[in-house]
């Protein structure tokens, strides 16, 4: 089950990254991208948040996210 979910946040962020034209049509502009990230900052984020996506999946899908927050949070909990 693990792995399905991690494959699906990384199909999520490949559609992210393929359809961001279309979903910043559908958007609009961003303002708190636009104020933090400069001109052009809705795109920016959209980059960001698609490449996020994939790699929380990909880590999420081989078990290395569990073992990170493990040993990063772990004593905290």
């Amino acid at each position: 089950m693990q792995v399905f979910q991690g494959l699906l946040m990384m199909l999520l962020g490949m559609l992210i990254l393929i359809f961001r034209p279309k979903i910043k049509d559908f958007t609009g502009n961003i303002g708190f991208a636009e104020r933090y990230l400069g001109p052009g900052g809705t795109w920016t984020f959209y980059i960001i948040l698609g490449v996020g996506f994939f790699i929380f999946g990909l880590m999420w899908s081989l078990g290395t996210l569990q073992s990170f927050l493990l040993n990063t949070f772990g004593a905290l909990l």
